[in-house]
């Protein structure tokens, strides 16, 4: 002889499993939420590491100018700068240089940024990866109390 709760235990079978697909759901947008932010900020470190590596190619640009300067004014003392090729060929040099430095900066922020880029982008997928998995298992769960429900039901 069945209960007085006999009766409501179907209603019971059947609203745990929505709640349960509820906060499935829920739990599957949150992890979404979650990897944009994630996501965002990967983002905006590689923004910042832009302007670091910026940052660094001002300051060698500097460094250089600050050089010549204190090499022209060095070898001025004893020679006729315009015409000493020496010195021309030794601040060509330097021109050279300076610029493979600014070419490895650029290139290695170029690869720093896109690193930030892919795994902000891998981020995302994941969170809308996750968020299609708790949808799957809403569903699993929201046919399970069905079959719960048929189940006590009868």
């Amino acid at each position: 002889m069945p209960g007085p709760f006999a009766a409501f235990l179907p209603y019971l079978v059947a609203g745990s499993s929505a709640v349960s697909a509820l906060g499935q759901l829920q739990a599957g947008r949150a992890q979404r939420l979650a990897s944009e932010l994630t996501a965002f900020r990967t983002e905006t470190e590689g923004e910042l590491n832009k302007a670091m590596a910026s940052q660094r190619a001002n300051a060698r640009r500097e460094e250089y100018n600050q050089a010549t300067a204190a090499n022209i004014a060095a070898f001025s003392i004893n020679r006729d700068i315009g015409s000493d090729r020496s010195v021309e060929a030794f601040l060509n040099r330097q021109k050279e240089i300076v610029a493979q430095d600014l070419g490895r900066l650029d290139t290695q922020a170029a690869f720093e940024s896109a690193k930030y880029k892919a795994a902000a982008a891998a981020e995302i997928r994941r969170g809308k990866n996750v968020q299609r998995a708790s949808l799957f298992s809403a569903i699993g769960t929201l046919g399970s109390g069905a079959y719960q429900y048929d189940q006590v039901r009868t």
